[in-house]
């Protein structure tokens, strides 16, 4: 008697232990940042360089998350495009999938950019504030066309860019994901045409993606602590005494990530027979992250977890759409921002905007958007923008000072595009799974079950694509 009720009993004491969910853990994660963010902010004054130990503190914790995010990113889109191309080719319509996400990209960020002129124009942002001139000053970096064209040619194999400080003597690096985009499809069209003699490589490459996955997997689950610092910092050091003398310009912006997150993203999803309730419900693990973190490559992988995990798109898909809008997808960025501030830069100095110009801006944002290569901040964006209009880039200067709050609106709208029009294309060419899509929450992204599943069914389509080609040839 007393052996059967003691395994029950052990059964509901880890019943009553368990930890609230990974939705629930993010919520509090913020309140407790807000918190702690207030209280580093009431010790004392933020000195960039000897800030108070609380805003440190708050600082490594956050950014450590961020870096362990970003350095997953590198082998992360290399391997998933390496693994999908036999995939995608096995889909009758793959060119169709990415003519489609392409056009996608292109319709919302037109969209979105419009939405930014209507309101520079009926807000005034520039004519209705108390900045003085003197704020104004050079953005030290910008952007430019031909940066961008150049850009595209990766300068080594793995997309790593080196820079160095000869006065500190240190070396850093980075890296371009978009090179990354295009190195992995080159190598796995490459394998695709090589055959049967491929099949070694694909394996591994299947094998390795699996493992850096697992490792992924690990570092979401720190996403909680990862909040606390994020937003504490935020918190803590951004400029909020700021926003008064620029009040106009942030409600501005903010009405129009508003719009396009909670109008335009509902009314497509509507549109194209989809709850609007479960793409935010799938997609906003994501959002949150992209808030906090003002880094949509840092929060690439998370977003490609949700879009395939929560969402119901195909990993053979996802995995090519995902981090091609991670650079290139950017409605708060690259489209309601930098209308908004070229606007507002046009007003400020007293220059008046012609049609031809409201075009250009329309199109720097549909077309140069993936200048910004996901990074944090949009100085290179808005700098394009500018110097395509002729407009004053010290103007920049303005407006740098609420950059940060501004750049965590901006990159929620970001990432909730790039999990958005992978969910639309995938729909609409019937390759959605729209039972997951429609049940799917949070806590699905840490079920192992479905990956294991899902990687034993890529291998077997690599592996039957591997032998037909051999056959072929």
């Amino acid at each position: 008697m007393s052996s059967t009720s003691a395994p029950a009993t052990t059964s509901s004491t880890r019943r009553r232990l368990r930890f609230p969910s990974f939705g629930a853990q993010i919520v509090i994660a913020l309140v407790l940042g807000v918190a702690l963010g207030f209280v580093a902010r009431q010790m004392g004054p933020v000195d960039a360089d000897a800030p108070n130990w609380l805003t440190d503190v708050l600082a490594t914790i956050g950014s450590s998350f961020v870096g362990l995010l970003r350095a997953i990113v590198p082998p992360l889109v290399f391997l998933a495009i390496v693994a999908s191309i036999a995939n995608l080719r096995q889909v009758k319509n793959a060119a169709r999938l990415a003519g489609q996400t392409l056009l996608w990209f292109a319709i919302t960020a037109l969209i979105s950019v419009a939405i930014g002129i209507t309101l520079g124009l009926v807000l005034q942002p520039g004519s209705r504030t108390s900045i003085s001139a003197d704020a104004a000053a050079d953005p030290g970096r910008s952007g430019s066309w031909i940066d961008f064209l150049v850009g595209l040619l990766p300068t080594n194999f793995l997309g790593i860019e080196g820079s160095a400080n000869a006065d500190s003597g240190s070396v850093g690096f980075s890296f371009n994901v978009l090179q990354i985009v295009v190195i992995a499809i080159v190598v796995g069209l490459a394998a695709l045409k090589v055959g049967k003699q491929a099949e070694p490589f694909l394996t591994f490459a299947g094998s390795a993606l699996s493992v850096i996955q697992k490792v992924l997997w690990w570092i979401i689950r720190l996403a909680p602590l990862g909040t606390v610092g994020l937003i504490g910092r935020a918190v803590a050091t951004y400029g909020w005494n700021l926003i008064p003398s620029l009040g106009m310009f942030t409600i501005a912006v903010y009405a129009g990530l508003a719009l396009v997150l909670f109008v335009l993203y509902p009314v497509i999803l509507r549109a194209n027979g989809l709850s609007i309730r479960q793409f935010f419900r799938g997609a906003w693990p994501a959002i949150q992250l992209a808030f906090v973190s003002r880094s949509s490559i840092g929060t690439l992988p998370l977003t490609q977890r949700v879009t395939e995990r929560n969402l119901g798109v195909p990993r053979s898909y996802a995995s090519f759409a995902v981090p091609l809008g991670a650079t290139t997808k950017m409605d708060g960025c690259a489209a309601i921002y930098p209308a908004i501030a070229a606007i507002f830069v046009a007003q400020f100095y007293g220059i008046s905007l012609s049609i031809t110009d409201y075009v250009l801006i329309a199109f720097v944002s549909v077309v140069g958007s993936a200048a910004t290569a996901g990074l944090t901040g949009a100085v290179v964006m808005l700098t394009l923008t500018l110097s395509t209009l002729g407009l004053p880039l010290e103007g920049v200067g303005l407006l740098i000072a609420i950059d940060g709050i501004l750049d965590m609106g901006r990159t929620a709208v970001n990432v909730a595009g790039q999990a958005l029009v992978p969910t639309v294309v995938a729909k609409r060419e019937g390759i959605l799974d729209v039972e997951r899509y429609e049940s799917a929450s949070a806590e699905d992204l840490f079920s192992d079950d479905d990956d294991e599943r899902e990687v034993a069914r890529d291998a077997a389509d690599t592996a039957a694509e591997l032998e037909s080609s051999g056959t072929r040839s």
